[in-house]
């Protein structure tokens, strides 16, 4: 049988992650076949006064090995240095230099939404002085949404497309999607995409104080429970997760390794309320990628679900699904195992998901114990399964209701 024509087609040809489940490809993938949770006490924010103290565990890195020294350090906080160690194991991977990553006017989009901590510390400076001086010639570019882009764009020399996108937990697949797009319309032959999220007490304070955070401080690990009836809210973490995504006629030609096609991505809002989502919402961007992607809902074999452990947003996406599939796919929440890493989500669920199909595997929905008349119609991986996965789907919604949706054909 011939092959399908490249034209327009959308691949992925390197990954890299820095999570609460680890920091290489491997050690992720072997973390989510054991059903491994990343969730600890920050014994910080129990002293600070926080309702929650639970968090996704801080991952720890060496910046100097990654030829990041003082003077670039001045200039990033989390999120930019999370995202530049992502993107170099990303690069790496997809056997992209720096000098050649510069020849091709590569571009680069990550989703980010926030910056607390440096803007907190800069300020306190201030204040502790008595002046501006002492906040520090670095902490404008450290606070700044698009820290990430501009510092990233600047040390792998990208000449293309550049710029942070800011959707709240959709961010990070709003911005794989804008990737997807440039690519596809012909503007970008290679493009970095991703998302990045801070982990600090800071970053976190104010969606403590919204009761928004599961209090399950006796039992951490068993904190964040998708779809099971007695969840209690999410657990925040962070990270980052880089992307490289090419034009397929191009990576094909270069010889890459070719973990998959971004072959539909879906976009929509709710218009409805600032924090409560609503089905329709997720099932018009759903239903949006399927058409983009020219697939039909049989054609799934996998769904990662956005599902973050709250009462509300779980039982609004299971009837969105429920609306779409009339038979629901294998579907989890790696959430269960990762907490919600916000702003980077909807980029590293697709890493997570690429690792499943690389590795032949379904991750469980750990901690879903019973569920809930909204749930129950769901078809919840508990266990790791062995699977062929060739098409999945994986959801992200955010904040103001923001919706986006992304569609991966594995080609290995």
């Amino acid at each position: 049988m011939a092959r399908m024509s490249d034209d327009g087609r959308v691949a992925i040809t390197g990954m890299g992650i820095i999570s609460c489940l680890g920091t290489t490809l491997d050690e992720v993938s072997q973390a989510l076949q054991q059903g491994q949770s990343g969730i600890v006490v920050d014994d910080e924010r129990k002293e600070r006064g926080f309702r929650s103290a639970l968090t996704g565990k801080r991952p720890t890195l060496d910046y100097r090995a990654y030829g990041l020294g003082r003077k670039q350090l001045k200039s990033m906080d989390d999120p930019a240095r999370f995202a530049y160690v992502a993107a170099h194991h990303a690069l790496e991977d997809a056997g992209w230099s720096h000098d050649e990553l510069a020849s091709h006017h590569a571009g680069i989009v990550f989703g980010n939404d926030s910056c607390v901590r440096a803007s907190v510390e800069g300020i306190r400076r201030m204040e502790e002085r008595g002046d501006t001086k002492h906040i520090g010639s670095g902490a404008i570019f450290q606070a700044m949404n698009s820290t990430v882009t501009m510092n990233l764009s600047t040390l792998f020399g990208l000449t293309g497309a550049n710029w942070s996108l800011s959707a709240a937990c959709a961010s990070g697949a709003h911005a794989i999607g804008q990737g997807f797009m440039l690519i596809r319309s012909g503007l970008q032959k290679v493009m970095l995409c991703g998302g990045a999220q801070e982990i600090t007490w800071q970053g976190m304070a104010a969606f403590d104080a919204i009761n928004a955070f599961s209090t399950n401080h006796a039992h951490p690990t068993q904190a964040s429970r998708p779809f099971d009836r007695y969840r209690d809210g999410l657990v925040p973490s962070g990270g980052a997760a880089c992307l490289i995504l090419e034009d397929m006629a191009f990576a094909r030609s270069r010889g890459a390794r070719i973990y998959g096609e971004i072959a539909g991505y879906g976009f929509s809002s709710d218009g409805h309320h600032l924090s409560k989502s609503q089905p329709l919402g997720g099932q018009r961007a759903i239903q949006q990628a399927l058409h983009t992607a020219q697939c039909l809902p049989e054609d799934i074999h996998y769904i990662n679900a956005h599902a973050t452990s709250t009462q509300h947003g779980d039982a609004n996406e299971a009837s969105a699904i429920g609306k779409v599939f009339s038979t629901c796919p294998p579907l989890s929440s790696t959430k269960s195992m990762t907490g919600h890493e916000c702003w980077m989500a909807g980029a590293s669920e697709i890493i997570y998901s690429c690792l499943m199909a690389r590795d032949h595997f379904l991750a469980p929905n750990i901690n879903f114990i019973e569920p809930d008349e909204h749930t129950q119609h769901l078809d919840i991986v508990t266990q790791t399964r062995e699977a062929k996965i060739q098409t999945f789907l994986s959801n992200s919604f955010g904040f103001g209701g923001t919706n986006a949706a992304l569609i991966v054909k594995s080609l290995l």
